[in-house]
């Protein structure tokens, strides 16, 4: 009842300004992770997503995917598509969390196995092109960074077969260091020197344990500095292998003088990175529309962002 009376109140868009917003997104591709605005939204997603394409958004990234149902926030996931294509928005990517309880390891995975492969179909029907596991999997040794490998492989093949791309999110706790037969992470910054044999920053681990044809990452390039690393660092040492960015700041985008998004965007072109994806946490004073609002106009009058 709730997605009839939502696609009802959004028949009043019409083609003509659709056709507009679209030209006017033309110049620019970026989109947004719409958890950004997970407690506006749900009061009137057809008027908020059109409200996203008149602020410069030409895409958006799913969030709150309730496998069981099916359902985007209580709406059928075609239905939420509906509207997403009404406000002349496209939707790419979805972060959905794997269907694993307890460590991440092939028998584990096994049993949500048919749960994410109507999850990967479901993204499918709606032509995503990328789904990713946003959170990180419990690893505190070199082991558990293997075993998560092999499960996401396990992922990426059921992706793939549903025509997707399987992916990974990066937070900051990926950047810390692990060790051989390990039981916690280490400190962030810690030096190599005195690490056992074999020890290794769980991000490049998860590098090493993944598959390339069937894993890519999403660098959320905020939290990676957060982690004490470069992102244009990352992105140089992982060409192939990073295919989207998360554009993030410690609030509106360009405010903290933390991030150098023009280096990141220029390593991200000659990286062949077409995907950039507005994310706004924290608590930067302004409602979530208008935070997003200002990381749009950012983004609009910044000469590197394409």
């Amino acid at each position: 009842m709730a997605a009839t009376g939502v696609w009802a109140a959004n028949s009043n868009v019409s083609a003509a300004t659709v056709s507009a917003i679209s030209k006017s997104n033309a110049n620019k591709n970026f989109g947004l992770q719409i958890w950004s605005i997970q407690r506006e939204l749900p009061n009137d997603v057809p008027g908020g997503l059109k409200k996203l394409a008149e602020m410069g958004y030409s895409f958006i990234e799913l969030a709150l995917y309730n496998a069981e149902s099916g359902n985007i926030w209580n709406l059928p996931i075609a239905d939420f598509k509906k509207l997403a294509d009404a406000a002349g928005l496209k939707i790419i990517s979805s972060h959905v969390g794997l269907p694993v309880r307890g460590a991440f390891n092939l028998q584990n995975f096994a049993s949500g196995r048919d749960t994410w492969k109507k999850t990967c179909d479901d993204h499918a029907s709606i032509g995503c092109k990328y789904i990713f596991q946003p959170g990180e999997p419990p690893m505190r040794s070199v082991e558990d960074v293997a075993m998560v490998g092999e499960v996401f492989n396990e992922a990426g093949k059921i992706a793939k077969a549903a025509g997707l791309i399987f992916g990974f999110h990066n937070h900051a706790g990926e950047f810390q260091y692990v060790t051989p037969g390990g039981t916690e992470k280490l400190c962030l910054g810690v030096s190599r020197r005195g690490l056992p044999e074999g020890s290794k920053v769980i991000f490049d681990g998860m590098m090493e344990a993944t598959d390339p044809e069937l894993v890519k990452f999403q660098l959320d390039v905020y939290w990676a500095v957060m982690g004490l690393n470069d992102p244009v660092a990352v992105m140089r040492k992982y060409p192939d292998r990073i295919r989207v960015l998360h554009i993030k700041d410690v609030g509106v985008l360009g405010e903290s003088g933390l991030m150098n998004f023009q280096k990141i965007y220029e390593t991200a072109y000659a990286n062949n990175i077409e995907d950039f994806i507005v994310e706004l946490e924290g608590n930067t004073g302004l409602t979530q529309f208008e935070g997003v609002k200002r990381c749009a106009d950012y983004l609009l009058n910044a000469s590197f962002a394409k």
